[in-house]
C-alpha cells in the first residue's frame, strides 16, 4: 500500500507553493490549474473524465477531489501538465474554494461552472453564491500577489479586458470581467431542450448576459458525443493551452457556443420583460435587473434547501456494515452522556 494518497500529495504541493518565497513567475510554464464548480449532480466528474480520456463511472464528489493529466508537446520536450481540482457539494462547500487557489498557480489558473440546465429554479442562486465566492478569494490572492510582485497583478487585470470585444466599446462600461479565465457550461441539454420555448429563451439570454458579463466562454452541453467533444476542446485550451475555438451558436433552440468576447448586449438584448413590468423592478445594476427577471419566471428554492447536504456518514453509498454498527454505538453512548451530563447539572443546582 503506498504510503501516501493522491490527495494528500497534492495537498502538500499546494502547500509547499503557497509557502514558497521565490518572487518568480510562480508556476512554471507547461502547467496550468482547472477548478471545476458548480451544481450538485450536475456532470463535474463525467466532463473531467471525458477530458482525460478515462473510461470509467464517474462518482460522487463528496468534498473538494484533485486529479491531473499529462500532454506530451514533443520528443524529449518536458509533458504539459494539469492540475484538476473539483468542488462538491454545490453550494454547501464554500470554505474549500481557497485550497487550490494561491498566488503560485493563481496566473496558470481557470475556472468551470457547470450549471444544471434541467434544474432552472436553482440555477441563479448556486451561480451567485459559487461565483462570489470564488471571486472574493481570487481579489484576496490578487491583493497579496500585488504586493508581492505587482507587474503581474496588473497584467491579469489588462489581459481579462483584453478578451473582451472591441467592436462594441460601449458594452465596456457595463461589464466587469471575471479576474482569470471562466468557462459557464450548461449540462442536461437533453432534457432542457423540451422545456417551453420562452422558458428556453429567458435561460438562454440570462445565461447569455452573465457570461458577457464576466468575459467568460458559455457553451451547453449533454451525454451527446459530438458536445462533449466540443467541451473537451474548450477545456483541452484551458488545462494545455490548444487554440482557442472562434466557432459560435447563439440560436436558443440549439446548444449555445459562444467562446469569450465574441457576444455583446445588443447581440443578447435586453431582459425577457415588457417594458413596463421592467420599469416597475427596482435594481441597483444591470446584473440585479436580470436576476429579477430571471427570477420572477423561476423563483429560487429556500437557501436551506440549496444547501441542504447530506451527511456523508449516513450515506449510503458509502455504507459499510461495521463502522456504522459502531457508530450508532457511540451515537447512543453521546446521547446517554447528554442525559446524565443534563441530570448532573440539574441535581447540582438542587443541592445548590
Amino acid at each position: 500500500m503506498p504510503s501516501e494518497t493522491l490527495w494528500e500529495i497534492a495537498k502538500a504541493e499546494v502547500e509547499k507553493r503557497g509557502s514558497s518565497e521565490n518572487e518568480g513567475d510562480g508556476a512554471e510554464i507547461g502547467e496550468k490549474s482547472v477548478f471545476f464548480i458548480g451544481s450538485k449532480n450536475g456532470g463535474k466528474t463525467t466532463i473531467i473524465l471525458r477530458c482525460l480520456d478515462r473510461d470509467e463511472p464517474p462518482k460522487p464528489t463528496l468534498a473538494l477531489e484533485y486529479t491531473y493529466g499529462r500532454r506530451t508537446k514533443g520528443h524529449n520536450i518536458p509533458k504539459d501538465i494539469a492540475h484538476f481540482w473539483e468542488l462538491g457539494g454545490g453550494t454547501s462547500l464554500l470554505d474549500l474554494i481557497s485550497i487550490p487557489i494561491t498566488s503560485d498557480t493563481l496566473r496558470t489558473f481557470s475556472i468551470v461552472l457547470v450549471l444544471d440546465l434541467s434544474k432552472p429554479n436553482d440555477l441563479w442562486p448556486t451561480m451567485e453564491n459559487l461565483l462570489q465566492a470564488t471571486k472574493l478569494n481570487i481579489d484576496k490572492v490578487i491583493m497579496k500577489l500585488g504586493k508581492k510582485n505587482s507587474k503581474a497583478a496588473s497584467e491579469m487585470r489588462q489581459k481579462m479586458w483584453s478578451n473582451m470585444q472591441k467592436d462594441h466599446p460601449q458594452d465596456r462600461e457595463l461589464l466587469d470581467p471575471f479576474p482569470i479565465p471562466l468557462v459557464i457550461i450548461g449540462s442536461k441539454y437533453d432534457i432542457f431542450q423540451d422545456f417551453d420555448s420562452e422558458k428556453r429563451k429567458v435561460i438562454c439570454k440570462t445565461l447569455r448576459f452573465v457570461a458577457h458579463y464576466y468575459g467568460a466562454s458559455l457553451m451547453f452541453t449533454s451525454k451527446s458525443e459530438a458536445l462533449l467533444l466540443k467541451i473537451r476542446g474548450v477545456i483541452n485550451q484551458l488545462a494545455f493551452g490548444i487554440n482557442k475555438s472562434k466557432s459560435i451558436c447563439v440560436d436558443q433552440n440549439k446548444p449555445l457556443f459562444i467562446t469569450a468576447g465574441l457576444d455583446s448586449l445588443s447581440q443578447i438584448g435586453p431582459p425577457p420583460l415588457p417594458d413596463n413590468d421592467i420599469g416597475k423592478l427596482h435594481a441597483r445594476s444591470p446584473m440585479d435587473l436580470w436576476k429579477k427577471v430571471y427570477e420572477k419566471l423561476f423563483p429560487p428554492k429556500s437557501i436551506n434547501t440549496l444547501k441542504d447536504v447530506k451527511d456523508p456518514a449516513k450515506d449510503p453509498q458509502y455504507a459499510e456494515s461495521e463502522v456504522d454498527e459502531m457508530r450508532i454505538q457511540k451515537d447512543q453512548e453521546l446521547e446517554q452522556y447528554k442525559r446524565s451530563s443534563s441530570k448532573s447539572w440539574k441535581q447540582i443546582e438542587l443541592d445548590s
